[in-house]
């Protein structure tokens, strides 16, 4: 076992990581980062806690025995938490599924460096833009979504704004097609938990630490060629497409049981016991493996 100083300045060091972590993140808002850093906290928590019970002799046991009960509390803890939160969103009355209007104020893109960079490289490589859209998420806060196309129609990138509590902007990028069948090809790394179903004919990926929008588009369009799909061009707007597509994951999570019937809502909330157990394992896995459940 290592010296209790050891573990002392292994703990302190971790603190100070962590710290820097959050410190950094106010400004990069990056789903990766908050994933390292709430490891680093799990791991401070269970070994910061048996170094106390250990050095003040609180519990008579051994030191690796303590860092594993509490490592399995903090599970509990964070478990409870994502439970009740889970059991608050459903019992609100913010939206599932946001319906979305055009945003004519002029702000669908903040002006950020990184961000600004990221336009000038879509319309170098030929994109346009198409629509600029927002929806409300709750207390007049809006997402924000830029919809880009490129010049055969065929894929659609869409680029959201999702503030954060500390004032910085995080980015996440969707790209679709449709093929000459009717299928969907959504390729996304969208960090937002879901949980529910999608229609058959969808093929979803959802790959939150793919940051890199170039990357994105370039895995998207490596699907379609594994699938040999036959893209057609997009025949409708941006935003009555997406309101669309809106109605009917609302009705299709409804008819499996993801969600409660609309006049049921009120009482019993959005999810059934089916819904949130979905949701919760959905979050879980965002936030400490940056991994989402499959949907193909």
């Amino acid at each position: 076992m290592p010296s209790p100083h050891f573990i002392l300045a292994a703990i302190l060091a971790a603190m100070l990581v962590s710290i820097l972590l959050m410190r950094v993140n106010q400004q990069m808002a990056s789903p990766i980062v908050l994933i390292v850093d709430r490891w680093l906290r799990w791991f401070l928590f269970a070994f910061g806690s048996a170094q106390i019970c250990t050095e003040y002799q609180l519990i008579d046991r051994p030191f690796w025995v303590l860092a594993i009960a509490f490592f399995l509390i903090w599970f509990l803890l964070i478990t409870l938490y994502d439970w009740a939160a889970i059991t608050a969103h459903s019992l609100s009355p913010l939206p599932l599924f946001p319906r979305y209007s055009v945003n004519a104020s002029g702000d669908e893109w903040p002006v950020q460096p990184r961000l600004l960079r990221m336009r000038e490289w879509l319309r170098g490589q030929g994109f346009r833009q198409v629509q600029a859209l927002k929806a409300e998420i709750g207390g007049g806060i809006y997402l924000r979504t830029s919809i880009y196309q490129d010049a055969q129609a065929t894929l659609r990138v869409q680029v959201s704004f999702l503030p954060q509590a500390s004032g910085a902007v995080t980015v996440c990028y969707a790209i679709s097609s449709i093929t000459a069948d009717g299928s969907r090809y959504l390729t996304d790394n969208l960090f937002i938990p879901f949980g529910g179903f999608y229609p058959e004919n969808w093929f979803v990926d959802r790959a939150p630490w793919r940051r890199s929008l170039p990357k994105l588009i370039e895995h998207h369009r490596a699907r379609l060629g594994r699938a040999a799909a036959e893209v057609v061009p997009f025949t409708n707007e941006p935003l009555s497409d997406l309101n669309a597509v809106q109605q009917e994951l609302d009705r299709l999570n409804t008819e499996l049981g993801f969600l409660h019937p609309h006049a049921e809502r009120e009482d019993h909330g959005k999810f059934t016991t089916e819904g949130r157990y979905r949701v919760w394992k959905e979050i879980w896995m965002l936030n400490y493996l940056g991994r989402s459940a499959r949907y193909e």
